[in-house]
């Protein structure tokens, strides 16, 4: 009797329209991310260059005491930094359209940002969607990291002399995201995210490049934390460079 009380409850499931047994679901199929074909991937070479009279680079006039026992020399401003043969350093320079459709292979590998001299090193961090970002202070000095940014998670973290490293994550592409030290008012920088690996940042030779491209038609912008951005659409050849100059 059993077996028929078991079997009249199926059916009286099955008519009363009862949820159907649950299907087996495939196992997720692995992701499909892009890769340029070496054999015929070219770049984007170029300079950002500062047209007109050099500026001078402010001082900073350092009142923590502690700071100055860190420093080694004068500390200068780097929201303008102009090399002797004209070159701007610190621009962000990406492409912002060209790559419509492909998805990148996640990076594992930590970037390092750092805060030494009373200084956020690199004053430019370029860094993909969900990459390890390693904050370290090598001071003697306590310092804190606030990234202000307007589509990612705010985050302050303090750490004072000798504090392990800090590991933080940006989970959305954003570009000029600021960095301040609440300790040292002086003290800023910025961050970029980008959710595929085609960016370079200049440094005082105003020089940079893109490799790794593949042929097709792009957008690339130049961006800078004190001047208006450029952008400019060039083609890459198969096998390629394509120059990107700005002039600021």
């Amino acid at each position: 009797m059993r077996w028929f009380a078991a079997a009249a409850g199926v059916l009286l499931a099955a008519c009363s329209g009862g949820p159907p047994p649950a299907e087996k679901k495939d196992a997720a199929k692995p992701a499909s991310y892009f890769q340029a074909d070496p054999a015929t991937a070219g770049k984007i070479a170029g300079k950002a260059v500062f047209a007109g009279k050099k500026p001078v680079r402010k001082k900073i006039v350092v009142e923590d005491g502690d700071c100055g026992k860190t420093m080694q020399g004068e500390l200068l401003a780097e929201d303008l930094v102009v090399g002797a043969s004209g070159g701007l350093a610190n621009v962000f320079v990406h492409v912002v359209a060209g790559l419509e459709g492909k998805t990148f292979a996640p990076v594992e590998t930590k970037v390092v940002f750092d805060q030494r001299g009373c200084s956020f090193r690199p004053h430019a961090l370029p860094v993909r969607v969900g990459q390890p970002v390693e904050v370290t202070n090598s001071d003697q000095v306590t310092h804190n990291v606030h990234p202000m940014p307007k589509e990612n998670r705010e985050w302050n973290q303090g750490q004072p002399p000798g504090a392990p490293p800090v590991e933080r994550q940006f989970s959305k592409a954003e570009t000029g995201i600021r960095v301040k030290c609440n300790v040292h008012a002086w003290m800023r920088s910025y961050i970029h995210v980008l959710d595929h690996p085609y960016f370079a940042v200049t440094g005082e030779d105003g020089a940079f490049e893109i490799s790794n491209l593949p042929p097709g038609e792009y957008t690339i912008e130049a961006w800078h934390e004190k001047l208006p951005k450029q952008t400019a659409k060039l083609t890459v050849a198969p096998s390629g460079t394509a120059a990107g100059d700005f002039t600021f």
